[in-house]
Parts: C-alpha cells; sequence; structure tokens
C-alpha cells in the first residue's frame, strides 16, 4: 500500500532548493504545499521552476505571516533562516539581530499551528553554535523544546556531495510522540556528522532539554575536483583580459604565486578558485590549494565573488564563475535559469541549501521518522 504524500512547508525558501531535494527522496512522495520568502526575485525563480507557485508560494515578511496561513496537515516544516548575524564573518548579533533574529518568528508560527508539525528542519552556519558564547543556541534549543520538540543537532559539509567546502549545522526537531524507537538520548558517539563540538552540545544539553540522536550512515567521501560542474561552453567575452589577468597574478603572495606557477606548468589542465580579500590594507587574490570551490556567498561586492582560475600547459585563463556553475555547485544542476539578472541568480544560490545535503538527510533521517514503513 502506498504511504501518504508528506506534506511540508518551507520556511525562508529562497529560491527552492530545499524543495528541489525533497522532491528527491526515495520512498515517499514529498510535496511542499506551503513557502515563504520575502523577495520578489526569489519567487521569481522559483516560479520558473515551480509552476504550482502562484498556489502556495507566500511572498510576504515573516512578521507578518500569521500560523491560519499555513495550510493544515503540514508534517515537515523547514527553515533556513538568515544566517548573517550568526556567521563568522557577519556582525555577530545573534539571535537578536533583525535577520537572524527571524528565527523567533519561524517558532512562534510553529507554536501556532494545530498540529504543529511532526518535525522541523532547521538549517544555519556553524557560527549559530558559537554566537554569544552559545548561548544563542541554547535559547533556541529551549524555544523549540517547549513546542514539544526532542531536539538533534548534525553538522554536514557539503563537500562530501558537492565540490565545495560548505559547513553547516542542521537542528532536527520531533514531537515527543513521534519519536522512533531507534532514538537514543546519551550522548552520540564521534562522527562525521557529529564531530566533538556537536558531541559537547548534547552533552551540556540532555539535562535540561530533550535531546535525542539517531545513528545516520558515513557521509560519503565527495567529489575531489571541479570535472562537471564547470561549465565549459561559455563566450569567449567572459574571460578576463590580458591586463585584469596580469593584475591578478601581480597580486598573489609569494606562497600564492608558487602555487599559481606549478599549476601552470603541470602537464595538465586544472580548475581551482580564488577569492579577493584585503591584507594588511591591500586587495589581493587567494588561489585554494585544492580542487574545489570556496564556501559560495551572497553576492553583495566583489569581496563575495568567486573567480574561476583554469591552469596546465603553460596556458592561464581567470573570469567569474557563471550562475550555472553555482547552481551546479549547490546540486542543482536540473535548475532553469529563467529569471532574474546574473547577479540576483548569484545570489540566490549563495543563499540557499545544498540539494544533495538535504536530499541525504530526508533519505536518511527524516523519512524513517516520517514514513517508517516506506523507508524499510
Amino acid at each position: 500500500m502506498e504511504s501518504a504524500p508528506i506534506r511540508a512547508a518551507e520556511f525562508f525558501a529562497g529560491i527552492g532548493l530545499v524543495r528541489t531535494a525533497l522532491e528527491r527522496v526515495k520512498g515517499a512522495q514529498v510535496q511542499v504545499v506551503w513557502a515563504n520568502d520575502i523577495k520578489q526575485a526569489k519567487f521569481d525563480a522559483y516560479a520558473a521552476n515551480f509552476p504550482d507557485a502562484e498556489d502556495h508560494f507566500l511572498v510576504r515578511d515573516i512578521r507578518k505571516v500569521q500560523s491560519q496561513d499555513l495550510p493544515a496537515g503540514i508534517e515537515l516544516a523547514t527553515s533556513s533562516f538568515p544566517c548573517i548575524d550568526l556567521s563568522l564573518a557577519g556582525n555577530r548579533r545573534g539571535l537578536v539581530g533583525n535577520q537572524s533574529g527571524m528565527f523567533w518568528e519561524f517558532a512562534k508560527i510553529v507554536e501556532g499551528m494545530s498540529p504543529r508539525p511532526s518535525v522541523v528542519l532547521l538549517e544555519n552556519v556553524h557560527g549559530f553554535a558559537t554566537s554569544h558564547k552559545g548561548e544563542d543556541l541554547a535559547a533556541a534549543l529551549a524555544r523549540l523544546s517547549k513546542l514539544n520538540y526532542s531536539l538533534d543537532v548534525l553538522a554536514i559539509d557539503a563537500r562530501h556531495f558537492v565540490p565545495q567546502s560548505r559547513p553547516r549545522m542542521f537542528i532536527v526537531g520531533i514531537q515527543k510522540d513521534k519519536l522512533p524507537s531507534q532514538a537514543r538520548h546519551d550522548v552520540p558517539l564521534v562522527t562525521d556528522t557529529r564531530p566533538p563540538w556537536v558531541q559537547a552540545i548534547h552533552e551540556k544539553h540532555r539535562q535540561t532539554l530533550d535531546m535525542h540522536h539517531i545513528e545516520l550512515p558515513a557521509l560519503p567521501t565527495g567529489p575531489q575536483d571541479l570535472e562537471g560542474f564547470v561549465e565549459a561552453d561559455v563566450t569567449a567575452n567572459l574571460w578576463w583580459g590580458q591586463d585584469r589577468v596580469d593584475a591578478f597574478v601581480r597580486s598573489l603572495s609569494d606562497i600564492q604565486k608558487a602555487r599559481f606557477d606549478a599549476l601552470l606548468a603541470a602537464d595538465a589542465i586544472s580548475y581551482r578558485t580564488a577569492y579577493r580579500r584585503t591584507r594588511q590594507g591591500v586587495s589581493v587574490w587567494e588561489l585554494r590549494k585544492d580542487g574545489i570551490a570556496g564556501c559560495l556567498r551572497t553576492t553583495g561586492g566583489g569581496s563575495s565573488k568567486q573567480a574561476l582560475v583554469r591552469l596546465g600547459r603553460g596556458s592561464k585563463a581567470i573570469r567569474w564563475m557563471t550562475p550555472r556553475e553555482y547552481a551546479n555547485l549547490m546540486g542543482a544542476h536540473d535548475y532553469k535559469l529563467l529569471a532574474g539578472t546574473p547577479n540576483q541568480q548569484l545570489f540566490g544560490f549563495g543563499d540557499a541549501v545544498v540539494v544533495d545535503v538535504i536530499e541525504w538527510l530526508g533519505n536518511n533521517y527524516l523519512l524513517p521518522v516520517l514514513r517508517p514503513t516506506s523507508a524499510e
């Protein structure tokens, strides 16, 4: 007998990569029946990929969303709330910040839902764990615990699935009467999804809050280079001119220049990504030493954009990464780039979650909880 679809709500939906991932989960159909974001440009990208967006996507400030705006029967609520106040690269205002403080609005809406979702999945940067010396995370966990959720904390770097270094932490909340039999309440062992700092969070809070953990399979190794993720056929005018390439090379430190020259002289063509940094008041370029991309960011300026460097056989070429390459590195190879400007597209992907990570969590964690018979 086929199981009923899992009805899901996607808070801070952005361009819809959580939905993209959930629709790939094997063993049960996941239907996103409600989504929300404040930005019209993100809705436009979402609608270009999901024709039913007009039926369920609410473009509205979450502070103006009411619990009754959501349809009944939602089992899963996902929330990739803004990270700017939690990120180590941000202002570190934490959950009192205007952006990351939207967590409280999400919790308020969930509190008013009847019944509440069986499972909530939250995603944010690792800085959430250290913001205000851990007090922000403790407050968020306590708020969810008051809503009758037992809580698990995980950490996953997207480099296990795509060639992009993108470490993120996840909170999985399960209504206590929905906890599966395999859920344990002791301190989890150190694994690739629960490194020592995550283990310490469980240890710290398990006596005062409802905490659990579920055994998960080991994460895959992941690709080690950008092959298959770089856009092969781009127009020639996207590649930088000689003067700009020369300026790039001149900005490199001695260590960076040695790395650049070694790749330039190699017999094989290879790709590296580079970020522009400010060092001692001077703008310089830094080349990654490995073959994967740095963490894609929202494009608020030149320093947040990532350049692609092609080197080998005495040949060098440099350009900005394209929206299609951003999509590929977010696990969204088939995502249609039909809406928005290139910068809006880069922003949308830099602000999103990696599809493969959510799909893996869906198959190995969410589905066994929400549809245990389908997951067998």
